[in-house]
């Protein structure tokens, strides 16, 4: 058995690719770094829901609107989303695209654009209307790949299975217009895209990404699934590929969210709905009263936590739910709780993502939930002491950042070892200052100071000794 605080004898490590860790920021969102674990745990953190922040009250917005997508450009949050006041086919020329915007994420406003005559005016926050198909699912993105023309700062992706993902480019984020006449991205069946399809520039992968909705049957279910495609001109699209979720029991993704991570960008962060159909929660009477379309009582949905480090595999490192439909039985209907597209940055310690609630419902909304930055998931430690081993690295910097949490009575402490498991002089956990507080960019110090540059190169691990905290991320900083 391995015991807290003692070095490891070098025949019991088994051999590992050291990892070029450089600067980079790492969140413990999965076993990457970790090599071992022992009273300790990977634990999901717990949305805190800040209230509505959008109401989906004009004529042409409604009980149906969906498929959001929020980006950060600086210093404009900008909303775009689906308006459908009734249910009908996808595609339906109802469909139109809205727009809202906002200083700081938190208040938002409905500009009145008069681009397109909706419902017998102009003055209205439509930017994409008489193109039916389109409106369906328009899900844009800002392209941050270096060079790109100030006429194509935005880019979206929008269609159905019976036109394919059409593209399309934008200098403002709202007035569009379409690339080419035909789809870049065929349906490679006739059940694809139904669903939020997105994509983004990959800066890690040094190319454009696209996940979109396909289908996968296993045994005598088909399962809502997630394929990927990439392209290194926004035009010319490979071969698509199913994702992979490994070990992870299959289940209905109705939409991805996937994204890269804004303050680590190597990291893919999906927050996709996960759909349970013919799961009810609703009596009939309640559907009755609640719901523009009953219909929509059969199913519910909650949302859940993927992640990626690019290529077609998924983690599931948990496989409970992110975000519960939570109190009120308005959020146990179908196609509710399905979460925005992309985390923000919402203050100088906060993040936000948004999620459509009540929907089929007069009540129709876009609410606001809060994390702390970096803060998803932790390694954690409860009353008795918990200790975490990294695999060998190689770091590029002076000092070790640390975001992590600790109660009154708890603390880490964290010791540097060769790639043997073996602790340097003055880097031990006894030599290591304990530390005691709550910090999103606290720096780790030992008795001789913080100073690890004469380490920069080397393979090293992280021994994290750690009772009643977490750690949710570091990194090496210059």
């Amino acid at each position: 058995m391995k015991r807290l605080g003692i070095a490891l004898p070098a025949a019991l490590l088994l051999p590992a690719q050291v990892i070029q860790l450089g600067s980079r920021r790492e969140l413990f969102l999965d076993r990457f770094l970790i090599d071992r674990l022992d009273q300790a745990q990977l634990r999901v953190a717990q949305p805190v829901e800040a209230g509505p922040v959008l109401r989906l009250d004009q004529p042409w917005e409604g009980p149906f609107s969906g498929y959001f997508t929020v980006i950060y450009d600086p210093p404009v949050y900008r909303l775009y989303y689906r308006g459908l006041p009734a249910a009908g086919p996808d595609g339906s020329p109802r469909e139109v695209t809205c727009y809202a915007e906002s200083q700081d994420g938190i208040r938002w406003v409905k500009p009145q654009l008069g681009l397109f005559e909706v419902a017998g005016t102009r003055r209205n926050n439509v930017i994409l209307a008489d193109q039916p198909p389109f409106s369906h699912n328009f899900a844009p993105f800002l392209d941050r790949r270096p060079g790109v023309p100030a006429a194509e700062r935005y880019k979206a992706l929008a269609g159905t299975a019976r036109t394919g993902l059409h593209a399309f480019v934008s200098a403002d984020g709202i007035r569009w217009r379409r690339l080419r006449e035909s789809a870049v991205i065929p349906a490679p069946d006739p059940s694809a895209f139904d669903s939020q399809n997105v994509a983004f520039w990959s800066e890690s992968e040094g190319c454009y990404v696209c996940y979109f909705r396909s289908w996968k049957r296993i045994g005598q279910v088909n399962y809502r699934w997630i394929s990927r495609t990439t392209s290194t001109n926004f035009l010319d699209w490979s071969p698509p590929v199913e994702m992979d979720f490994g070990q992870a029991p299959p289940e209905q993704f109705y939409t991805n969210q996937t994204a890269p991570y804004f303050r680590a960008p190597h990291l893919y962060i999906g927050l996709a709905a996960r759909f349970m159909p013919g799961r009810r929660a609703l009596g009939e009477a309640q559907a009755r009263r609640l719901l523009a379309d009953p219909r929509y009582a059969a199913d519910c949905s909650d949302a859940i936590l993927l992640t990626s480090r690019g290529g077609h595999r998924y983690e599931r490192t948990f496989l409970e739910a992110f975000l519960r439909p939570g109190l009120g039985w308005q959020n146990w209907v179908s196609r509710t709780n399905y979460p925005a597209l992309n985390l923000v940055p919402t203050g100088a310690n906060e993040m936000s993502f948004y999620v459509a609630r009540h929907y089929a419902q007069a009540t129709a909304h876009l609410s606001r939930y809060v994390l702390a930055l970096d803060r998803i998931a932790s390694i954690h430690a409860g009353y008795a002491e918990g200790e975490a081993l990294t695999h060998p690295f190689v770091f590029a910097g002076r000092e070790l950042e640390i975001n992590y949490a600790t109660s009154a009575a708890g603390w880490l402490r964290i010791e540097i070892t060769d790639e043997a498991g073996r602790a340097l002089p003055g880097r031990s956990l006894h030599d290591s200052l304990e530390i005691l507080g709550d910090e999103i960019e606290g720096v780790a110090r030992w008795k001789n100071g913080s100073d690890l540059s004469p380490l920069a190169g080397k393979p090293i691990r992280l021994r994290i000794r750690l009772k009643e905290a977490d750690l949710y991320a570091l990194r090496f900083r210059p």
